[in-house]
């Protein structure tokens, strides 16, 4: 699994025209679940992204986590994440991301570990494999890259 985290002042995610769902100050995540991933990995992930301490305490370092200054999280599958760049030219090849069917069940997963470890009032979603518009105001800005595997 990947996960690039955005600290965020805002974000929110528009289907078909309207808002699905927004949050405020907290971590928009772009996760990609790749062939060989497992629940445990997803597991880990989601403590590793709750637990990552990239808030700033009162003498601005890196010292809170999304946790400790009870902020949101929104979470949106991304498929492309797990791109293969290497021998193909300039078209990535997809051949590493997981079957969709065992994806999305890893991304609930991860979403579902993430609202237990946190709460289910602070996670929020897109929708898997829909057709989505992000928007964010970047806090930093701050992006952090996790893998699992």
């Amino acid at each position: 699994m990947i996960a690039v985290i955005q600290r965020v002042l805002n974000a929110s995610v528009t289907i078909d025209k309207e808002i699905y769902n927004n949050i405020g100050k907290g971590l928009l995540i772009f996760l990609g679940v790749r062939k060989g991933d497992t629940e445990e990995y997803s597991r880990s992930l989601a403590k590793n992204i709750i637990d990552l301490r990239i808030f700033n305490d009162q003498n601005d370092k890196m010292n809170f986590s999304v946790r400790d200054i009870d902020g949101e999280v929104l979470v949106i599958s991304q498929f492309t994440l797990c791109s293969d760049n290497g021998k193909s030219g300039n078209r990535p090849s997809f051949s590493f991301s997981e079957i969709p069917e065992r994806a999305n069940t890893l991304y609930e997963h991860n979403v579902k570990e993430m609202q237990s470890y946190y709460g289910s009032d602070k996670i929020k979603t897109g929708v898997f494999a829909a057709k989505m518009e992000v928007e964010l105001i970047n806090d930093g800005p701050v992006t952090i890259i996790l893998e699992k595997n």
